[in-house]
């Protein structure tokens, strides 16, 4: 079957432009090889007839349909919109906004921004974790060559749909079926590591891979939600050492996810008391703070209830449904804020005593801290790698224990 072309005097080459020009013009897209990857790999190959169209950087999105609304449906494949591709692993319809996220053709804004920081050269060995529609490692083959490109998707629906889609776009990477964490010890040493789903524990795994000088970039999302564009270099001894550039928000490795929400159980015996903090700057800080969350108030979700004049931060261990939770509401008018806490952590004293910790090192902007991911785990540290550091701990589901 022939390839299909954009309606109306359109032109797969006027779109590609635009989406180019967009992204241009926000400064997403800075490398002029990366934008002529943009025009020549054709992203509408890899995208499904039938789909949800999610705007980036946006709550909004809706269905498109080749078929019934083809116009629409070309604007948004040539847009800067994440496409669902699966939703509930296979279970769900991808074009309803039903559901959980489980694979999508992520918006070309965030992908471009990632290869830019993965900065791969020609010739280079790249691992592709997470193939999903394929046109990631599309671009991968483009840019450093075919034969180079190694691509893990967990997923064997998904991964015979990104499969038929390289085939038609013209490229034949290496694909694996698998999980994505195990790396690929046969291909190795890579030069270059891309990562497309959110990582709370990262897998020393992908460090063993990598040469030394080699690269590693991921969305590092510790609490499981928003999270960080990390930037890993390979030094030795299977050690590397890290740099945040900016917020990111991918949907989880699957041997990673977090399942649970605020459940107030046994809130008759919860613990009370006041505070002075005000919730809103907790939940609103600086990138960071966030950081510093992640090793001293580790494993903890959150999100905010607005109803009338009360604001609430509700807090939760992502990987426990009957875990640890904790409240902390603010109204109006008021100078001190009431607070809940059940469970064996006291979820709001970790989150204020972290946020006061970091407001004591000078509220320092994100770009001050780096990571280092090695045998002897990950740490946090501000400035220097031999500065002030600390741990990550790592949830015992995260490392696979039950």
């Amino acid at each position: 079957m022939g390839q299909i072309e954009p309606p109306d005097g359109q032109t797969i080459e006027t779109l590609a432009d635009g989406l180019a020009e967009s992204l241009r013009s926000q400064g997403r897209l800075t490398d002029p090889a990366w934008e002529r990857a943009l025009r020549e790999v054709r992203r509408d190959l890899f995208a499904p007839p039938r789909a949800w169209a999610k705007p980036d950087n946006s709550q909004a999105g809706g269905p498109i349909d080749r078929d019934t609304a083809p116009q629409e449906w070309w604007n948004a494949v040539y847009s800067d919109a994440s496409l669902v591709i699966q939703a509930d692993d296979g279970a769900g319809d991808p074009a309803s906004g039903i559901g959980m996220i489980t694979s999508s053709l992520s918006a070309p804004g965030v992908v471009i921004e990632f290869l830019e920081l993965l900065a791969p050269n020609p010739g280079d060995r790249v691992l592709d974790v997470g193939t999903a529609s394929g046109w990631t490692a599309a671009l991968l083959s483009w840019r450093v060559g075919q034969a180079g490109v190694t691509s893990i998707e967990v997923d064997g629906q998904v991964a015979a749909q990104a499969s038929a889609n390289l085939k038609t776009a013209g490229f034949a990477p290496h694909l694996v079926v698998g999980d994505g964490t195990e790396g690929c010890a046969e291909r190795a040493p890579f030069e270059r590591i891309h990562v497309t789903a959110g990582v709370s524990a990262i897998p020393l795994s992908w460090v063993e891979q990598a040469r030394p000088g080699g690269v590693i970039v991921m969305p590092w999302q510790p609490h499981g939600g928003l999270g960080h564009k990390l930037r890993l270099e390979v030094t030795s001894g299977s050690t590397a050492v890290g740099s945040f550039h900016g917020p990111a928000a991918y949907m989880m490795l699957r041997s990673q996810r977090h399942g649970s929400t605020w459940n107030p159980h046994h809130f008759e015996e919860a613990d009370h008391s006041e505070t002075t903090i005000d919730p809103t700057i907790l939940a609103t800080a600086d990138q960071g703070a966030d950081l510093v969350f992640a090793a001293l108030a580790p494993q903890i979700g959150w999100h905010a209830s607005i109803d009338e004049d009360t604001y609430s931060l509700l807090l939760f261990e992502p990987d426990n449904p009957n875990g640890s939770w904790a409240a902390c509401d603010k109204e109006s008018g008021t100078d001190t804020y009431q607070v809940a806490q059940y469970g064996e952590r006291r979820l709001w004293d970790e989150l204020s005593d972290a946020y006061l910790e970091w407001v004591a090192f000078g509220s320092p902007h994100y770009e001050r801290f780096g990571l280092t991911v090695g045998p002897e785990g990950t740490h946090l540290w501000l400035d220097h790698p031999n500065g002030p550091s600390w741990k990550i701990p790592v949830s015992s589901s995260v490392l696979g224990d039950h």
